[in-house]
């Protein structure tokens, strides 16, 4: 295409013709008959919560992560409170993470009366810096929460290291993840626990749902028994064994999820070769296509790693833009794009400005907000939205260009 600008006129946004005639999301779901039938299975089957489904699809994704345990949750935020809890994390204590990220990441911390202590990302990866980590250990810190941002793992080994040299546990939020490798070895296996999400627009979903994977037995136990009330073994196991006492050993909650929901992330379990196949080969489109406009920076990946590609957010050069980010978004949503924007830095928050954080302590992180916009990426695309989203991006920026 040529460097000549288009007209503002042009853009949808100001009366011209939509690239496409109705929203491509940034995410969605994919369901098929196969996640159908299994749901139905279960629905026509004895149990429905806490059932033998609820062991299997944790067995399976142990197996797939390669750790020993996996423990489900009703939620990607409940399993980071689960895991918080697990960590022992209290009153008085500190955790370190990435103001780069979604609110549970940092909230799990408050919900145990401890306070999240938010370290710079990477210039590059935007994932949690290990150098920025270094600098805020302190006597009161208990664990490091990074998170891998947009699929793409942190510099697990030096978080780790890190960790051991200072008596710390690593809770490593890998909702983007699943499926990524570090070094060879999958997300899930490699910190003390890691959490996984199963939101609609994750890379398995179960409605809602989450997990907690550790190869710890102990940190396994605590995890039961929080979100299950409390309470040793389950329904189901008292029902075997002819038992109708139960003991309350530990306050817990109800976090439990469904054998619905498991019957399902099961079967989505099946299809996750394809899922991630399918995410990388859009991205390699993407970048391939848009990597060769000078306003745009595309996502870095590690030679180290394999990205999940749960995101695929690029950073706007504005000093070669007419406009800021913000409008942007708006010109490719009216071309019927479904940009977006992750995240709003955690600290930034009216509630964590309330709490006594303020802005500007974060560079990496803060700079890299102003910029960055999600691009819609998810299985179920077709080669037609992959193209839909690379023309409304180069339309957009052609008209915006200095």
């Amino acid at each position: 295409m040529s460097r000549g600008r288009s007209t503002e006129a042009e853009l949808a946004l100001h009366g011209g013709r939509p690239v496409r005639d109705r929203l491509l999301p940034y995410g969605r779901q994919w369901i098929d008959e196969e996640d159908i039938r299994a749901v139905v299975g279960v629905l026509r089957s004895d149990w429905i919560t806490t059932g033998p489904m609820v062991a299997r699809f944790e067995e399976a994704f142990a197996e797939y992560v390669g750790a020993r345990y996996a423990v489900s949750f009703s939620s990607g935020t409940a399993a980071l409170h689960g895991a918080a809890h697990a960590a022992g994390l209290s009153p008085g204590d500190e955790a370190i993470t990435t103001p780069l990220t979604f609110c549970p990441t940092a909230n799990c911390v408050l919900y145990q009366g401890a306070r999240p202590v938010f370290a710079d990302v990477c210039r590059d990866t935007l994932t949690l810096d290990p150098g920025a980590i270094r600098r805020h250990v302190s006597p009161r810190t208990k664990a490091i929460l990074p998170m891998d941002y947009g699929g793409q793992p942190c510099d697990l080994a030096e978080i780790r290291a890190l960790a051991e040299q200072n008596g710390l546990l690593v809770i490593e939020d890998a909702c983007h993840a699943l499926g990524a490798t570090y070094q060879g070895s999958k997300v899930g296996s490699l910190s003390h626990m890691t959490v996984f999400s199963f939101h609609p627009v994750k890379h398995v979903t179960t409605g809602e749902g989450g997990m907690v994977t550790t190869s710890d037995p102990e940190l396994r136990r605590r995890l039961q028994l929080f979100r299950n009330h409390g309470i040793d073994g389950d329904g189901r196991q008292r029902q075997a064994e002819g038992k109708w006492w139960y003991e309350m050993s530990a306050l817990g909650y109800n976090y439990r999820l469904s054998d619905i929901a498991s019957a399902l992330g099961l079967s989505q379990l099946r299809k996750m070769q394809y899922s991630l196949s399918r995410r990388r080969e859009i991205a390699s489109r993407y970048t391939a296509a848009l990597g060769a406009l000078e306003e745009v920076e595309t996502p870095m990946v590690r030679p180290d790693c394999e990205s999940a590609w749960h995101l695929y957010v690029v950073r706007l050069n504005l000093e070669r833009l007419r406009v800021g980010r913000g409008q942007v978004v708006q010109a490719l949503r009216a071309e019927n794009i479904g940009a977006s924007v992750h995240y709003t830095p955690v600290p930034w928050h009216p509630y964590y400005q309330r709490l006594g954080y303020t802005k500007g302590h974060w560079p990496n992180a803060e700079g890299a907000y102003e910029r960055i916009v999600s691009l819609p990426l998810f299985p179920a695309m077709r080669d037609k939205d992959i193209e839909d989203v690379i023309l409304a991006c180069t339309k957009v920026i052609h008209a915006y260009r200095k």
